[in-house]
C-alpha cells in the first residue's frame, strides 16, 4: 500500500515561454540592491532578491493567517509611522472599523493594491506588511529608490476588517464586497470605489486567496498561485488596458516560476458585471488578480506570503522600468486553468464493511475541515471513484475499510455510513474486525 501524490509536468509551450522571458542580470550587485530588470522583465536574480526582501523584512508579530484589524495595525504601526509613508483613512466598516490606505513615493504612475476584501483571504495582507516594512526602513536601496521615483503606491491591506475579526469571506451583513462593484451597496464598496476614483490609477492588483483544492489544469498539482488579467466585457476582448495588465501577470508568473514549477494557474476569465477587478479594468485601471492557494507543509501560508512578496516587488519593478512590455504574452496564455472539484484524500480500491454486512468495494473520497492544516477529515462521497482526482491517493485494493463507531450512524440495530460523517476507518487484510491491521485513517490524516 502507497500514499502517493500526483505529478504534473509543465507543458512544453510553457517551459519554453518562460525561458524565453528569462534574462539575465548582473549577479555581482550588492545584496542590499535590485538591479533594474533589462528588457525581458524577469531573471532568477529578481525572485532571490525578492525572497531576501521577504525573509529580511518579515514583520515578525505576525505569524498565522488569521489576525484582526487590530492585531494587523498593531503590528506594521512602526512602519507606517515611517516619514517616507502616508495613512490615511478611506472609509469606515458597516461596524465602523477604519478602513485606511498606505501610499509611498511620487511617481507619475499610480498603482493602487488592496487585499482581504474577503476576510479570511490574508496571504497578501501579510505580503503587504512586510513590503511597508522594506520601504519604511531600506533607504537607499536600488529597487525602494526606483520605486519611490517611477510609482505612487497606494495599497489597502484589509478592506474587510469585520470579515476579518471572524476570518470570514462576507462582510459584517453577509455581503461578498468583491460582488458590490456594481451597486456600491456596502460602505466597504464605496471606499474602494472612492479611492480608485480619486487616484485614476493605471495599474491594480485584486489580492486574494483561492481553495488549497484548487489544481493547475485537469490534472496538476495543487495550484499555488493564480493569475489573472479580468476581461472587461463579455467577448474577453483586449484593448490596451487589458493588455498591460495580461503583461504584468506574464512578469509575474516568469518571476515565479523557478521557485514553483507547475503550480501556476490561470483563473476563469468570464466576465463578472458585479466583481471589482472586472470593473476596475472597465473603468481604465489595468488589473491583475493575484489568488494565493496552497503549498505542502505550509499550512500558514508563510512560503506564500514570501512569494506575494517577491512577485509584487517583481511587478512593481517591472511597472517602474516599464520593463513588462518585454513579458510574452505566450507565458500568460499558457498558463492552464483553475479546476476545482478536487478532493484531499482518495481511497481507492478497497472492500467496505458495515456492521453484520457483507462486503463490497467502495473508494472513499475524504475532505478535510480545514484544507491547508489536514485536520477536521470528513467523508465527501463513496462509490466508484476511479476517475475522480485526489490531492493524496491511497491504494487500498486488496484490503477491507472498517469505518468506526464514530463514522457510522447506528438507530435499532442499522448502520449508516453517512456523507459528512468523521472519516475514522481502519483498513484490515479481512472482512473480520479481528484480521490484521494494516493502516488507520483518522480525521487528521492516516497512520
Amino acid at each position: 500500500m502507497r500514499l502517493f501524490t500526483s505529478s504534473w509536468t509543465a507543458p512544453a509551450s510553457v517551459m519554453s515561454a518562460l525561458a524565453l522571458a528569462a534574462c539575465s542580470s548582473n549577479t555581482n550587485s550588492a545584496a542590499s540592491e535590485t538591479p533594474a530588470p533589462k528588457a525581458g522583465c524577469c531573471s532568477p536574480t529578481v525572485l532571490a532578491n525578492g525572497l531576501r526582501i521577504a525573509e529580511r523584512y518579515r514583520v515578525a508579530s505576525i505569524t498565522r493567517r488569521r489576525f484582526n484589524h487590530a492585531e494587523l495595525w498593531r503590528a506594521i504601526a512602526p512602519y507606517t509611522s515611517s516619514s517616507a509613508l502616508v495613512t490615511r483613512e478611506i472609509g469606515r466598516s458597516v461596524q465602523g472599523r477604519e478602513i485606511r490606505s498606505v501610499s509611498f513615493g511620487t511617481g507619475p504612475i499610480t498603482v493602487l493594491l488592496w487585499s482581504q476584501m474577503h476576510g479570511d483571504e490574508a496571504t497578501a495582507t501579510m505580503a503587504l506588511a512586510d513590503i511597508f516594512r522594506f520601504l519604511a526602513e531600506a533607504k537607499g536601496d536600488s529597487l525602494r529608490e526606483r520605486l519611490s521615483r517611477a510609482l505612487t503606491i497606494v495599497a489597502v491591506p484589509m478592506l474587510n476588517p469585520d470579515g476579518a475579526e471572524l476570518f470570514q469571506r462576507e462582510n459584517a451583513i453577509g455581503v461578498d464586497i468583491n460582488r458590490d462593484g456594481r451597486r456600491l451597496a456596502t460602505p466597504e464598496a464605496r471606499a474602494l470605489k472612492a479611492l480608485r476614483d480619486s487616484l485614476h490609477p493605471q495599474f491594480g492588483f485584486n489580492l486574494h486567496d483561492q481553495g488549497a483544492r484548487t489544481r493547475v489544469g485537469d490534472h496538476g498539482l495543487p495550484a499555488a498561485i493564480a493569475l489573472l488579467a479580468p476581461a472587461y466585457d463579455e467577448a474577453r476582448s483586449y484593448n490596451e488596458v487589458r493588455s498591460r495588465a495580461r503583461l504584468v501577470a506574464a512578469t509575474i508568473a516568469t518571476t515565479l516560476n523557478g521557485e514553483i514549477t507547475g503550480r501556476i494557474a490561470r483563473y476563469d476569465d468570464t466576465f463578472n458585471p458585479r466583481a471589482f477587478g472586472d470593473l476596475m479594468q472597465q473603468w481604465g485601471t489595468s488589473t491583475v488578480l493575484i489568488e494565493s492557494g496552497a503549498l505542502p507543509g505550509d499550512p500558514e501560508k508563510q512560503h506564500l506570503r514570501a512569494l506575494n512578496v517577491a512577485a509584487l516587488l517583481a511587478a512593481l519593478d517591472a511597472i517602474a522600468t516599464g520593463s513588462y512590455h518585454a513579458a510574452p504574452e505566450s507565458v500568460y496564455e499558457s498558463l492552464a486553468y483553475n479546476v476545482t472539484g478536487t478532493n484531499d484524500v482518495l481511497v481507492l480500491g478497497g472492500q467496505l464493511v458495515l456492521p453484520g454486512r457483507k462486503a463490497l468495494l467502495a473508494d472513499i473520497a475524504i475532505n478535510y475541515d480545514e484544507s491547508l492544516a489536514r485536520t477536521g477529515g470528513r467523508i465527501r462521497d463513496v462509490g466508484d471513484l476511479q476517475a475522480a482526482v485526489g490531492i493524496d491517493t491511497l491504494d487500498a485494493t486488496g484490503l477491507f475499510i472498517h469505518p468506526s463507531a464514530g463514522s457510522l450512524t447506528t438507530r435499532d440495530g442499522q448502520s449508516w455510513l453517512r456523507l459528512g460523517a468523521p472519516a475514522v476507518f481502519e483498513l484490515r487484510k479481512g472482512a473480520s474486525p479481528s484480521s490484521e491491521l494494516v493502516r488507520r485513517i483518522s480525521v487528521n490524516g492516516t497512520r
